[in-house]
């Protein structure tokens, strides 16, 4: 039989264990969306102290070059390349599309290459050679989608037909500027003819300062760009969503395939370390915020000749939509890539910000990209938003409160109707005066900002507290009941039948 005692310690422990476990769950449901690491805040450099052969920040919704260094000069692209490759795959091919790796594009990479690690005879999806080239940056992916694009180009748009591609020709263009039939190009000119295509896409979208003669950014002398030029090539690419999908990627696993039969025989790495700590281009290196509101990502590059550099995709507060290419930091200064780059992105969106102080997406750059922030630097707001949604929408507890039908108002709102009044004191999302058509009652609001609005808000985190009280009680009843017939029963055995005897009750 258990002692009143006994009972009593195991229900104290019942109940700190139950305690404990709350509390850990509790505080994971109110935290799990918090990334804070202890991570230090991390000085960026100055403008002026970025150590690079040149930058640009052009603001696609304008049209504009916002800031600079030198952005028409010429520079080495290295891997940047790919952003290229990468639009052209998307335009010719279908990502479902198999390829299959052969022994051309498997030569045509350096033995210092960086690779998807793709095998000759290897049938490989659009897709995960997508992901091979712009995450680990594989020199092998880029061809092959290269010669996809070529075989494709070829047979959609014969040189014999009427239809043109999205660059405006079709196969005899590639036949003139070569000189080779398409049959002699698809059996030894691919890679060539895939540098013609990317040369025309970059006229089409009038950067004048480049020239590509390969897939993957191997250095060549005649292989070159600017920073302006590759802003623009950017921001063309990032017109695809898919694109911006892979970019935004920072692992990718890779599925089976008939030489690599087992999923996951090799996991990427995006080699974009920024798109892990956003949060670096928050504030300029005075400290001013830079309202960047999103990192969408990029794409890095570098070889010895070229030094090293990326090319990225941010979401200013205000709506614009801006590209930053830094390129050319020499290799003494490699380790920086990252804080330059962040320094010229804040800078650029500050200056961006600047000259249109307008919210238009809420919250800042942790909102939308939730690695590794330190404490400073966390999200103001809960959910993630797509850039270009309504924000009239948003609310920052997390829950898109649906417009509810209700009788029109008799008058107005003061305000008028629709109009939605601006703050910019913190960052925050505009607060949208209610008008007619849903307008809540002064019923609903009390409720809302009541236990009823506390309790949706917070239904697993009180559904627990219910079950530990519920259980606090039970051990109480428990623990009363034990403990009121432990005594019945120690009365029982102390007590024995007289007897007549004078000594019955004393001890034997």
């Amino acid at each position: 039989m258990i002692s009143g005692k006994v009972l009593c310690r195991k229900l104290t422990a019942l109940l700190l264990s139950t305690v404990m476990t709350t509390a850990v769950v509790t505080g994971f449901l109110g935290s799990a969306v918090k990334a804070e690491v202890g991570q230090p805040e991390l000085s960026l450099p100055a403008v002026d102290d970025v150590v690079c052969a040149s930058y640009c920040v052009y603001d696609k919704t304008t049209d504009e070059i916002v800031v600079s260094k030198l952005p028409n000069d010429r520079i080495f692209p290295a891997s940047m390349t790919k952003i290229m490759t990468a639009q052209l795959g998307l335009d010719y091919l279908d990502t479902d599309d198999y390829l299959t790796t052969s022994q051309n594009a498997i030569d045509n990479v350096t033995y210092d290459s960086t690779l998807m690690g793709l095998v000759v005879g290897e049938r490989t999806t659009v897709s995960e050679l997508l992901y091979g080239m712009m995450l680990p940056s594989g020199n092998d992916a880029a061809n092959v989608v290269a010669e996809g694009v070529v075989a494709a180009f070829l047979e959609d748009y014969p040189a014999d037909g009427e239809e043109v591609g999205p660059d405006g020709i079709n196969a005899s263009y590639l036949e003139e500027k070569l000189g080779h039939s398409s049959q002699e190009i698809l059996e030894g000119y691919t890679l060539t003819a895939f540098a013609e295509l990317m040369n025309v896409r970059a006229q089409n979208l009038g950067c004048s300062g480049t020239h590509f003669v390969n897939a993957n950014g191997l250095h060549d002398d005649d292989h070159y760009t600017t920073a302006a030029d590759l802003a623009k090539i950017m921001a063309n690419a990032c017109e695809n969503p898919d694109f911006n999908t892979v970019i935004s990627s920072s692992t990718h696993i890779f599925a089976a395939t008939n030489v690599h039969t087992e999923d996951g025989w090799s996991i990427a790495k995006n080699t974009n370390n920024l798109l892990n700590d956003p949060w670096l281009a928050a504030r300029t290196a005075e400290g001013e915020d830079s309202h960047m509101a999103a990192f969408i990502g990029g794409k890095t590059g570098t070889t010895s000749a070229a030094g090293t550099g990326m090319t990225v995709y941010t979401v200013n507060e205000n709506g614009h939509e801006l590209f930053t290419a830094v390129c050319g930091i020499p290799g003494d200064y490699y380790a920086y890539q990252t804080r330059y780059v962040a320094s010229i992105a804040a800078y650029g969106n500050l200056t961006c910000w600047n000259s249109d102080p307008t919210t238009v997406i809420p919250g800042t750059t942790s909102d939308y990209r939730r690695y590794n922030a330190p404490t400073a630097e966390l999200p103001m707001f809960d959910p993630l938003m797509i850039p270009g949604d309504d924000p009239a929408d948003y609310d920052p507890h997390g829950v898109v409160n649906e417009p509810e039908e209700t009788e029109p108002a008799d008058e107005p709102d003061e305000t008028g109707e629709g109009e939605v009044t601006e703050s910019h004191d913190d960052g925050g999302p505009p607060e949208e005066t209610a008008n007619e058509d849903n307008k809540p009652s002064e019923k609903d609001e009390k409720e809302e900002s009541g236990p009823i609005k506390f309790v949706k808000d917070n239904l697993l985190i009180c559904i627990v507290i219910a079950l530990l009280v519920i259980l606090i009680i039970l051990c109480i009843i428990i623990l009363v009941t034990r403990s009121v017939n432990s005594r019945k029963k120690r009365r029982r055995r102390s007590s024995r039948p007289y007897t007549g005897r004078p000594d019955a009750f004393m001890n034997d």
